[in-house]
């Protein structure tokens, strides 16, 4: 798989969650709004970050084994952000 197919991937599979999240049509998204924060590509494996522009706090990680082509998804939520100086 390369960058380009499993960018479209994963960015599909974002909208998809979050759309299944959020009841509100205001907050739907297409996959083509899901922006890719930081994605890296190491032999046959891939993984990135992705953010949408909801309010609701979320990021996901979207990893690919290319090994056992297999797709790995995770949600996050920020729970707390404080300035520490």
């Amino acid at each position: 798989m390369n960058e380009l197919q499993f960018t479209e991937k994963a960015k599909q599979m974002v909208a998809d969650y979050s759309n299944k999240l959020n009841i509100i049509d205001e907050y739907k998204v297409k996959p083509e709004e899901v922006y890719v924060v930081w994605s890296c590509k190491t032999l046959q494996n891939n993984k990135a970050l992705l953010s949408t522009d909801v309010p609701d706090g979320r990021y996901y990680e979207v990893t690919y084994n290319g090994d056992k082509q297999e797709f790995y998804f995770d949600a996050y939520i920020k729970e707390h952000n404080q300035l520490i100086k």
